[in-house]
């Protein structure tokens, strides 16, 4: 027995699913199911769990599953009734005996909320048997659904941890995901439908990104961000009338895990929010990472932080994960399908669909229109948009970056000149993203032979990051799968120049440490960790260097810096120090997530179909309102630059 889920509609079917209330699915289920079949209907969210002793009945060519599926054209998972699973303890004895040795097992993960066992091991194949006859065997003997993959080349703690959490409240989360599974297939409203779009956070301003979706039926939160830059006003219009009360909001669906998205989601958990939150798996491994440091980086620095790690994991239980491409209810009358948006791991473009066939709307949240060392570009294919939601970080005219290879090519520049003048480089860095693509070019130019290799200290939460990547492979650019998954060498995260710095001790010897270096550290806008103490030491010197690879929000230390600044306050030890700044400052644009002027125009230009309206947001006042007319200008879109609490009406 495989895991065995079958598709309902996805976006690219002329048709997506009609709306079905619970008691029409299950009608529709009883009509199909032969009698003598038992079975029971659970909710998973929007998915349909058919729960039954004869898990056999419902697979095969033709099978009963797909016919179901396509009936009701909703996903539906079969999956064996708890008599059949065999004890844990039980269950992994066996699974070790069936499978070889040569696989290499590392670890076994039980999920009894979903009544599948996960098989982490060296060599997959192995495990799986010739056309999964071992695979199968494990099934039969153990009831559990098995699913096996390769275990990743770089350990993660924060993915073990996520799901060592879900294995031990597997019976609250399968609650929860009933509950999200009635509020979705509730019965509907009567009235026609409408819909609009309320700026919360992000409109006119970069950071604390929140959108708010409302139609007759539903409100959805789209991303919940915090403004890395503001101490006094760092989270989104919460207290809008539109968003409360909170516990009342039907979802939130996040774009990508970065803080200016994803920081201030705990928070709805703290005031009362107990609903769905739908993402990428990615994103969700993700956004724990970086929430934890959010919460350490505010004790360090003397604040209160705004919630506990104990709002973090009720966040993770309620995550609904959702793959690229695949079309799920949030809502009654809302239907999300995530799109690759080329900006970070897992980053994803927001497609709604709105009451049957009413409107529908893209959130296109932070993008990038170009192939990377780690993505490819942003998706532009959509059966329907009539409105975008457009970020404009880089919205102005002017506003172009070079390319990823002439950007690679200058920081290989930027290497080369420093150490050859006996210099350090330092790379304030976002731990996601931004750190993997400068590793992958540092590491072709050392793999090239061009340029004698020297250590690269990475500093911060840059290796777990690295390691939530390449736990997701299926998220890369094929080359990078490939390198990853292959056991050749070429994967670039494990080049031995690449070096963990594990806590002060080591990076004080670092520091005192006269011969030339590289450092990868966090914060990317120098708003507080490591990197403030390599700056604090190395800036004063002029034969060290200092690069920005990532957005540098007006009003931090990293744009001052950017601006040429020749001294700098950085708090040290519980004081203001003043820092003389005489090492090279400069600046890589091309290796931002974000797409250029150029890109985001082109992006707008490709999508098929292009929609008829545009909200502009995610840059300041300027770069919306420009970008914004120049769409207009050009394509014959109605455009809009809101402010933050205002609403646009959709239809």
């Amino acid at each position: 027995m495989q895991i065995q889920i079958h598709g309902g509609p996805t976006e690219g079917s002329e048709k997506l699913a009609q709306r079905l209330t619970l008691q029409e699915v299950k009608r529709t289920i009883s009509e199909m199911i032969p009698d003598g079949i038992p079975y029971e209907v659970e909710l998973e969210a929007a998915t349909i769990a058919i729960i039954t002793h004869q898990p056999t009945a419902f697979s095969g060519k033709d099978s009963l599953a797909s016919s179901i599926a396509k009936a009701i054209r909703r996903r539906i998972a079969i999956r064996p009734h708890d008599d059949l699973l065999l004890d844990e303890t039980e269950a992994k004895t066996i699974i070790h005996d069936t499978v070889p040795e040569s696989a290499g097992i590392e670890t076994i993960h039980f999920d009894r909320a979903l009544r599948e066992v996960l098989i982490l091991c060296e060599q997959p194949g192995d495990a799986v048997g010739p056309r999964g006859s071992i695979r199968t065997e494990i099934a039969s003997r153990i009831g559990w659904l098995v699913r096996i993959e390769r275990v990743a080349p770089l350990p993660c703690r924060t993915v073990s941890d996520v799901r060592r959490y879900l294995a031990e409240h597997a019976d609250e989360r399968k609650t929860l995901l009933n509950r999200f599974g009635r509020q979705i297939y509730r019965a509907p409203l009567p009235g026609k439908p409408w819909g609009r779009v309320t700026a919360l956070g992000s409109y006119r301003e970069v950071g604390r990104a929140c959108h708010l979706l409302t139609t007759n039926e539903s409100r959805v939160l789209i991303d919940v961000g915090v403004n890395i830059a503001s101490d006094t006003d760092p989270m989104p219009y919460f207290n809008a009338p539109e968003a409360l009360p909170i516990d009342s909001i039907d979802a939130v669906v996040l774009t990508h895990a970065h803080l200016d998205h994803a920081g201030m989601l705990p928070v709805l958990f703290k005031y009362g929010y107990d609903g769905p939150v739908f993402c990428t798996p990615p994103t969700r491994d993700l956004m724990t990472l970086l929430q934890g440091d959010y919460i350490k980086v505010s004790g360090l620095e003397g604040k209160a932080p705004p919630y506990s790690m104990e709002h973090v994991r009720k966040t993770v239980l309620n995550t609904v994960l959702v793959d690229w491409n695949v079309t799920t209810d949030v809502a009654p009358d809302l239907k999300l399908t995530f799109h690759n948006a080329g900006h970070i791991l897992g980053s994803s473009s927001c497609h709604f669909h709105i009451g049957e066939g009413a409107h529908n709307i893209v959130f296109s949240g932070d993008s990038k229109y170009e192939k990377s060392w780690l993505f490819d570009a942003a998706d532009v294919r959509y059966p329907r948009v009539e409105t975008l939601v457009l970020e404009s970080t880089y919205g102005s005219p002017g506003d172009f970056q070079p390319s990823r290879l002439e950007a690679t090519q200058e920081l290989q520049d930027t290497v080369t000149r420093t150490i050859e003048r006996g210099g350090k480089l330092m790379l304030p860095v976002f731990a996601v993203g931004r750190s993997q693509e400068v590793m992958i070019a540092i590491d072709e130019l050392f793999r090239s032979g061009d340029f004698p290799p020297v250590p690269v200290w990475l500093d911060g939460m840059i290796l777990e990051a690295t390691a939530i990547h390449a736990s997701h492979p299926h998220y890369l650019t094929g080359a990078l799968k490939r390198a990853i998954l292959t056991e050749d060498g070429s994967n670039p995260f494990t080049s031995d120049w690449f070096k963990t710095v594990d806590g002060w001790e080591q990076r004080e010897s670092i520091l005192m440490d006269a011969s030339p270096c590289i450092v990868l550290a966090t914060s990317g806008m120098l708003s507080g960790g490591p990197i403030m103490d390599y700056i604090r030491a190395w800036a004063p010197e002029p034969r060290n260097s200092l690069c920005f690879v990532g957005y540098q929000a007006e009003g931090t230390l990293g744009r001052r810096m950017q601006k040429g600044f020749g001294e700098v306050p950085i708090r040290s030890e519980g004081q203001t120090i003043r820092v003389p700044v005489k090492a090279e400052v400069l600046t890589i644009d091309g290796f931002s997530g974000h797409s250029d002027r150029r890109q985001l125009i082109e992006f707008v230009e490709k999508m098929s179909p292009q929609p008829r309206t545009i909200i502009c947001h995610h840059g300041d006042i300027k770069k919306c309102n420009e970008l914004g007319q120049s769409l207009k200008a050009k394509f014959k879109v109605r455009t809009h630059a809101p402010r933050n609490l205002e609403t646009v009406r959709l239809f």
